[in-house]
């Protein structure tokens, strides 16, 4: 595999690139909003986003995945990938909603509201992860999810977000994948092609968002959107890590857990801000989220090269005793 393969298969770099291009093309002011205009970022989005989950939930079987079978893992997964992983952004909006900066903390909301990434799953194989955990609570979390999202956002924004447009977005971008992609589970997909069209979307959902977002606002209230985005990546994440640790949890469990509880999908954050809010709303209510991109890039490579390293894995995987391979 070549250098430009290893790179456009890589999700951190993809991601990375995607918002230094954005951050050009939105100081240099040569986005073409006149072409890509609100109502067809939104279209764009919302097809781009159906796309990428069908792909992305499709590789999860359903076999094996029964409720019954763990139910403590079913319940861990919820609480950690929708529940707890929700609070900071949700104390982060309730207290700049009273302030001149209400609509621009109105995005913390979409990050509230969404669910962990659909790639939790096969990042959970690439680092011995706990996959039928990963596996199982991916699907049930995406389900309660399509309660879960308006649920927030109707205690929270129902007044700056068309609701009506909420539930279709829903449904488009969560629960038309679900169902689709149980027809193409056993559809053989090759790895490298998934990945290249899964980070190709990605970097155009980053540009398509981040270049468009007003980043006029003030550098401390932006450095409060990046601090309640630390808290919650790397603040649960590592809190995640010390206390599976001295509790005794192993490293296949506590991957999986640390992931679903860190690395939300961004995707449809964007998706909700973009389709369901007023033209002059959007570029303010995506700052809180453009913000989430720029942290979770570099929590991502945090994990990559620190957290999750080989030679941690090798080391811990050793002391429980399991087989290291060809790590």
């Amino acid at each position: 595999m070549g250098l430009a393969s290893k790179l456009i298969v890589s999700s951190a770099f993809m991601m990375s690139l995607a918002l230094v291009v954005s951050l050009i093309t939105n100081f240099s002011d040569i986005f073409p909003s006149d072409i890509l205009t609100a109502p067809v970022r939104s279209n764009l989005t919302v097809l781009l986003l159906a796309v990428m989950m069908t792909i992305s939930l499709s590789r999860i079987s359903s076999k094996s995945l029964s409720p019954l079978k763990n139910p403590r893992s079913l319940i861990r997964g919820l609480l950690l990938g929708l529940v707890i992983s929700s609070l900071i952004p949700i104390a982060g909006y309730l207290i700049l909603r009273n302030t001149e900066y209400a609509d621009y903390a109105a995005g913390l909301v979409f990050i509230a509201a969404t669910p962990f990434a659909a790639s939790v799953a096969p990042l959970s194989f690439i680092l011995r992860g706990d996959m039928e955990h990963a596996l199982r609570s991916t699907i049930y979390v995406y389900i309660a999810a399509l309660l879960w999202i308006p649920f927030i956002i109707f205690i929270l924004a129902k007044d700056v977000v068309d609701m009506k447009d909420l539930v279709i977005t829903v449904i488009e971008v969560i629960g038309v994948p679900l169902i689709v992609s149980r027809f193409l589970t056993k559809v053989k997909i090759d790895k490298q092609i998934m990945a290249t069209v899964l980070n190709c979307i990605i970097f155009f959902l980053v540009w398509l968002s981040v270049s468009s977002t007003d980043f006029s606002i003030g550098i401390w209230i932006m450095l409060a959107f990046m601090l309640i985005v630390a808290l919650r990546t790397f603040g649960l994440g590592c809190a995640v890590e010390v206390i599976e640790k001295r509790a005794g949890i192993g490293w296949s469990q506590r991957v999986t857990d640390i992931l679903m509880m860190s690395y939300k999908n961004k995707g449809i954050a964007i998706a909700l801000c973009v389709s369901t809010m007023a033209p002059p709303m959007i570029p303010l209510a995506m700052v809180a989220i453009a913000s989430s991109i720029v942290i979770e890039i570099c929590w991502v490579v945090f994990m990559d090269s620190v957290l999750f390293s080989r030679r941690r894995m090798k080391r811990e995987l050793a002391k429980e005793g399991s087989e290291v391979g060809d790590l």
